[in-house]
């Protein structure tokens, strides 16, 4: 095997552990707050509290990563989110469990630029997409198929088995990194990173978040809601004239002067909101109306992730020879068709293998195409000491665009489910995909090779 592709295999050990840790736990909620004795509204902080901590860490972890050493920060993400991940098995009571998920978060925020920045430097620009592909293919296939290996620990070894799973995998993570993974950094940064403007980032994005996530419940026009996102665009807008202002900012504003990468990320926040919503809407639906086990929904949908892996790495390779708007827009389409399929085709009554079935192949290929190819079009095309901050630019926006899907698709099905309701939240998935896919057929363009640092005479000019 080339060492590229076995740079590749220890990255996407760790993005897999960490995707698969956004959705996993859903399953495992019922079962701790029976385990913990506790109330149903506090313990849903395991889940918010991972997803807002990982969101709002992210930018400033690739300015550290790319400051400090891609390698060393990979490693320490590692470390830290195996010691969490110890800790939260073993954790005795509510208050534990949620602060260890935040140590987790901040683990995995760390690993997730750093391990993309570690990959794209082992690749030519016109391989990228698809070693990109893989990548991102990977964590899609952790966050679809988080609900599935969720059941099926809870089943065997009890909730607690689903955090300490994760310990030997970072293990071998970090013996096969420690031979393969060399160092690397932005060779123009020198001393801290901009402390300032990392606090002002990881607040915003915390606050913007912590508005969304928790925008339901709260009531979306009541005080607390419109004062936590207000707080959170003020210290946004703080956060970008400072990096305007500063040398060395944690966020180079200069990335969204390249129409490829500010068009992808749009694009990508669309998708994401679509993607993560339509697992919201899938597994109430499966459960609530067609009443299957938490294990059996799993296993409904396990098709879907499983036809997008084998879709994404090809999907990379045709979008390093052809561009990658020309696969964007298709998987989009065949997303939106997938869902227009579930809402009009999918029973009220359990027909799986007539209705649902071939509606999730259909989601798949879609989700193949699309998902990993989004987040090449923004990534391929940078210059080597952007990686990280880039990969943290990207998985930012699609943390908020999932927290933005799943609050909308929450407002659409209300606390209990009906058929109406879910084929409603299937539409509107269907919507923001096409969305997504439109804002790339209408304005993404590839930058042309003089300016792709490291590209050759194959990466053509100006095509899609």
């Amino acid at each position: 095997m080339a060492r590229g592709w076995k740079v590749l295999a220890v990255a996407s050990i760790t993005v897999f552990l960490v995707s698969l840790d956004v959705t996993i736990v859903n399953i495992a909620l019922p079962e701790i707050v029976k385990d913990f004795r506790s109330d149903p509204t506090t313990l849903s902080w395991v889940l918010s509290a991972y997803n807002i901590a990982f969101a709002a860490c992210l930018l400033t972890s690739g300015r550290i990563a790319d400051r400090f050493g891609r390698r060393r920060v990979f490693f320490i993400g590692i470390w830290t989110f195996t010691v969490a991940s110890a800790l939260c098995g073993l954790a005795p009571g509510t208050e534990l469990l949620i602060a260890a998920r935040v140590a987790q978060a901040v683990g995995g925020a760390l690993i997730m630029p750093a391990s993309l920045a570690l990959v794209l430097p082992e690749f030519p620009v016109e391989r990228r997409s698809a070693a990109i592909g893989v990548w991102g293919a990977v964590g899609g296939l952790a966050a679809a198929a988080g609900p599935i290996f969720g059941s099926i620990l809870i089943d065997g070894i009890g909730w607690r088995g689903l955090f300490f799973v994760n310990m030997p995998l970072c293990v071998i993570a970090v013996v096969f990194g420690r031979r393969l993974l060399v160092e690397s950094r932005d060779p123009n940064a020198s001393g801290l990173p901009d402390i300032a403007g990392a606090l002002l980032a990881t607040s915003a994005v915390a606050l913007i978040v912590l508005g969304i996530v928790e925008g339901h419940s709260w009531e979306w026009t009541s005080a607390k809601t419109v004062g936590t996102f207000t707080v959170g665009a003020v210290l946004l807008v703080m956060f970008i004239v400072r990096c305007a202002r500063t040398p060395d900012p944690v966020l180079d504003l200069r990335l969204f002067e390249k129409r490829f990468f500010s068009v992808a990320n749009a694009s990508a926040l669309l998708f994401s909101a679509g993607f993560f919503g339509m697992f919201y809407v899938n597994v109430r639906f499966l459960t609530e109306v067609w009443q299957y086990s938490v294990s059996g929904s799993g296993l409904a949908f396990a098709p879907g992730p499983f036809v997008s892996a084998l879709v994404a790495a090809p999907a990379g390779r045709l979008a390093d020879r052809y561009g990658h708007r020309v696969v964007v827009v298709p998987g989009t389409l065949t997303f939106a068709v997938g869902m227009l399929m579930i809402a009009t085709m999918v029973p009220d009554q359990p027909d799986y293998w007539r209705s649902y079935f071939p509606a999730f192949i259909v989601v798949g290929v879609g989700v193949g195409l699309t998902i990993s190819t989004i987040g090449a079009a923004s990534n391929a095309f940078l210059p080597p000491d952007r990686f990280a901050m880039g990969g943290a630019v990207n998985a930012t926006l699609r943390q908020i665009g999932s927290a933005f899907g799943v609050a909308i698709v929450v407002a659409i099905v209300g606390p209990g489910i009906t058929p109406e309701g879910a084929d409603n939240a299937f539409v509107f998935v269907g919507v923001a995909s096409l969305l997504s896919g439109l804002l790339m057929w209408a304005m993404y363009r590839r930058p042309i090779a003089a300016v792709v640092p490291g590209a050759t005479s194959e990466v053509a000019a100006a095509v899609p």
